[in-house]
């Protein structure tokens, strides 16, 4: 499978930005599978997001996308506050303002469950740490359609419910800490 034919979806909530911040600052130069974060976060705040995240060693390029703009390699875009964040089946994104899914908008299960649809085999799932059961269907769907589904392990989350909804409801999941997610992700472009 090529590079194109991928895509890093990670989710979390609570607990969750400290392993998202080592997972990406740490992420290898030359990592070119896109990478797409759910984040669950205020409405109608300005993100700051961006200003925190230091892709400076590694060349990639964060942003929060645009409706219908292409994604790119090297690229870490972060869904957008107040709208779910699906891809078209051209591989462009796609902005949504209907009703929250799990209290959230944007629902991390709205993701996974657009980018396994459109990416298949080439889609990899990671949930993070979170107070609620987002993205634990999302994740069913992408292994359901050959992708990967990855959790951090819920012994290492701040806030486990999120992880352990997402086990319970498929046994497929591989289980790690953000090392062994790390390492996995490294192995995506050797």
């Amino acid at each position: 499978m090529k590079e194109g034919d991928k895509i890093v979806v990670i989710g979390g909530s609570a607990g969750s930005l400290p392993v998202l911040l080592y997972l990406l600052q740490n992420l290898p130069a030359g990592f070119a599978v896109p990478v797409v974060v759910v984040l669950h976060r205020l409405k109608n705040v300005t993100s700051e997001l961006e200003k925190i995240v230091d892709f400076s060693k590694n060349g990639l390029q964060v942003r929060e996308p645009e409706d219908k703009e292409p994604i790119r390699p090297r690229y870490v875009y972060f869904a957008p506050a107040n709208y779910h964040l699906l891809v078209e089946t051209d591989k462009t994104f796609s902005l949504d303002y209907s009703e929250p899914v799990q209290y959230s908008r944007p629902s991390i299960d709205v993701s996974f469950e657009s980018m396994a649809d459109v990416y298949g085999a080439g889609a990899i799932g990671v949930l993070l740490s979170g107070a609620n059961e987002d993205g634990a269907a999302g994740l069913k769907d992408i292994t359901e359609r050959g992708g990967t589904a990855i959790v951090q392990h819920p012994d290492t989350s701040e806030y486990p419910i999120m992880p352990r909804a997402a086990i319970k409801k498929n046994h497929s999941v591989l289980i790690y800490s953000q090392q062994q997610i790390l390492r996995y992700l490294e192995g995506l472009i050797s």
